[in-house]
């Protein structure tokens, strides 16, 4: 987790780094910047993790100069990844070096890698003063009037030939931070003023940053090269995932990274303050942190990501305060602010529950349909260890509610599995007992190739019934097992979108300094499938307002890739394969017509078209209409559903909203919204799991058709 921050700018003072590696000018800063060394304490770190690398690692990969050119790209794109710091002179510069990494880092070498970090440093700073001596100008002018244009889309850019390209490029990006102040409802003095605290923030920390800072970065773009979910964890950033992984310390219950110059939301922690709030989102970015209801918004754009979870963080039944530009938000949107409650995550909020709900099918034919909603696979290990005999878990809480779902007679059952990412494998393994007889349930592939079985299930079937398996991109990691193991054995029908693909295993290693956190083995499916990568995809899909270019294993860039082994043997309960067809084209006919559903399907596609640009205008006129016709449409679409709905139409867009918006302006209510009882299930409220009932309806029926026809032929 990175901190990917921005560029520089020309046209100062020139001075050499002093470095045999570049001979290429650095612009001068106001303070001039010594230049980070790497410490002797490093360099046998950096042994220690090449050597961990090569021998422990699932993936076996040569260290040669194939690798070395990966790196100095995925280090440039790390430093650097708009493309807007770097002039293409410094590039040309590096790429001499491109095939000498691979010797650098056996030796524990990082001479180079540092000289190039320094390069960065310098380039930013000197950007950065320059942007801030602009904005500090008041003589400066900006025509919001002219019909110029901002590539967004920087990724695959050219970086600057000269520094006038640079310099025009940070008008135009400069031009359009002001203009989304602006666009939010700021003057343009306050959105001056924002962007200056913003750089000068940026460039106090620059100030700060030690070898350290750049040790991490030169290693972690090494780390990556393996797989997204290596990382060395410096003293520092290994006092933060334990937290994580604790949940230990008072905060909101989300998980974080950088993503850019930004603090992107992941995932959020089930029952976690965040998520009973109900605002916050994953791939929402986090602008700016402000404490207590009245605290000064700090503005976080660029910051380092240690930085930012530090001020999130805070005493139990305090606030923090997040202004938050939404995931997909279309150019120039505007940022909302929602009010936390700092608190725990509470292991009983986490539990499963139970709901029934009745579906008529075409013949008026009723239906009691139970659901049991599983926000993660918990366990509580320590009442475990004691050998309390009323410790809870996920497969103890659910055998209850299968338990009580049976004395109501149910015909089948929904297993929510939703924004569940993971927890336990011992408790997937042990679910999936619950509705499968004796067999495998996973199947897992060491570093050394050998495969282990040993998660099975080992008692007969609690519920025989028919179910459906719930799932979205957000479903990860245990989830993924126990659907997978679902799917194969035929036992009920996977429903939602692909879920997110996390198929490998990590340990943490010690070293000289710090940790190494690196992948050591990957899950396979009794079919012999990966869930690496590829996740699980449904055999009925529903829509999802999660981008999966933004959310998800596939998401990342050296992300271990997606096989096979071999398949296990294991039984089948149903016959999905031959009930699929008629269930999927009853699926078709209800949300062909179903208001929810086509809203749903228009505003996924609207959002996509406005959120997917590669230029934006720096026109404020065209902007606002742009903004307005945008709106217009969201307008539209939300008034064609409530009209089928019996509902009164909205007159403005603003009225949308305005539920939400009362929240964000009476941060009391939110608070004690935040704090009531968890959401209690409600199909009438969620069309995504009303539909996945009718699926189970129809999966119901079709199943009782094909046991009368063998009944009927025998």
């Amino acid at each position: 987790m990175l901190c990917k921050s921005h560029r520089v700018k020309a046209g100062v003072l020139c001075v050499g780094l002093g470095v045999s590696l570049l001979g290429a000018a650095v612009f001068a800063t106001a303070a001039e910047l010594e230049p980070l060394q790497i410490t002797e304490q490093q360099r046998k770190t950096t042994a220690e993790i090449v050597s961990s690398l090569h021998k422990h690692h699932y993936r076996d990969q040569n260290i040669d100069d194939a690798l070395s050119q990966k790196f100095l790209t995925n280090y440039l794109d790390t430093l650097d990844p708009s493309r807007s710091y770097f002039l293409q002179a410094d590039i040309d510069e590096f790429n001499k070096h491109r095939d000498k990494f691979d010797e650098d880092f056996e030796k524990g070498e990082l001479k180079t890698s540092f000289v190039i970090f320094n390069r960065y440093r310098a380039r930013l700073m000197a950007r950065l003063e320059s942007v801030v001596a602009q904005l500090e100008d008041d003589e400066r002018r900006y025509d919001f009037s002219q019909d110029d244009a901002l590539n967004v889309d920087r990724e695959n850019a050219p970086w600057p030939a000269t520094a006038a390209e640079a310099d025009e490029l940070w008008r135009k990006r400069t031009k359009a931070d002001l203009l989304n102040l602006v666009l939010a409802d700021k003057t343009v003095e306050e959105a001056r003023e924002v962007l200056i605290k913003r750089y000068n923030n940026q460039l106090r920390r620059i100030g700060q940053q030690t070898g350290e800072d750049a040790f991490s970065a030169v290693i972690n773009a090494f780390t990556m090269l393996y797989d997204p979910h290596t990382n060395y964890l410096s003293p520092r950033m290994l006092e933060n995932f334990n937290i994580n992984m604790s949940l230990s310390l008072e905060g909101i219950g989300a998980m974080l990274q950088s993503e850019d110059e930004y603090t992107k939301v992941v995932r959020l922690i089930p029952a976690g303050p965040a998520d009973k709030q109900g605002q916050l989102k994953p791939a929402d970015r986090i602008v700016a942190v402000g404490q207590d209801k009245e605290g000064e918004l700090i503005d976080v754009v660029g910051w380092r990501l240690d930085e930012v979870v530090d001020l999130i963080r805070g005493k139990k039944d305090s606030v923090v305060r997040l202004e938050v530009l939404p995931a997909k938000a279309a150019a120039g949107a505007a940022t909302h602010v929602i009010n936390i409650k700092r608190d725990k995550v509470k292991l009983e909020e986490q539990a499963a529950q139970k709901a029934v709900f009745e579906l008529s099918d075409k013949d008026n034919n009723s239906y009691k349909l139970g659901v049991i909603d599983i926000p993660t696979f918990y366990m509580d290990f320590e009442a475990y260890r004691k050998r309390d005999p009323n410790y809870k878990s996920t497969t103890r809480d659910v055998f209850n509610l299968l338990g009580e779902l049976a004395r109501e007679n149910v015909d089948g059952i929904i297993v929510d599995l939703r924004n569940n990412g993971g927890g336990s494998l011992h408790e997937a393994t042990a679910l999936t007992d619950l509705f499968i007889d004796q067999g495998p349930v996973v199947q897992i592939r060491q570093t050394n190739q050998l495969i282990s079985r040993n998660y099975r299930s080992h008692s007969k079937a609690v519920f025989r019934g028919p179910i459906v398996v719930l799932i979205n991109r957000l479903s990860a990691s245990a989830s993924e097992i126990f659907a997978g193991a679902i799917q194969d054995y035929g036992r009920g029908i996977i429903v939602g979108s692909q879920s997110f693909g996390k198929g490998s295993v990590q340990s943490l290693q010690p070293l000289q300094s710090g940790q190494l956190k690196i992948t050591e083995s990957k899950f396979y499916r009794v079919s012999g499938g990966s869930t690496q990568h590829k996740g699980v995809v449904p055999d009925i899909s529903l829509p999802d307002m999660i981008d999966p270019e933004e959310v998800g294993e596939s998401s990342y860039d050296y992300a271990l890739p997606w096989d096979q082994i071999h398949e296990v043997k294991h039984d089948h309960y149903f016959d999905i394969a031959a009930l699929l067809p008629a269930i999927q084209a009853e699926h078709d006919e209800r949300i062909k017509v179903d208001p929810d559903f086509i809203f749903l399907s228009k505003q996924q596609k609207l959002i996509d078209e406005n959120s997917d640009r590669a230029h934006i205008s720096l026109n404020e006129k065209t902007r606002r209409q742009e903004k307005t016709d945008y709106e217009q449409q969201l307008l539209s679409i939300e008034n064609e559903r409530r009209k089928t709905r019996g509902l009164t139409p909205y007159k403005t867009y603003a009225e949308i909203s305005e539920d939400d918006k009362k929240d964000a302006e009476d941060p009391e209510a939110e608070m004690a919204e935040a704090e009531a009882e968890p959401e209690k299930i409600d199909p009438a409220k969620d069309p995504l799991l009303t539909e996945a009932g009718y699926i189970l309806l129809d999966f119901i029926r079709g199943a009782n058709q094909k046991d009368e026809q063998k009944v009927a032929n025998f």
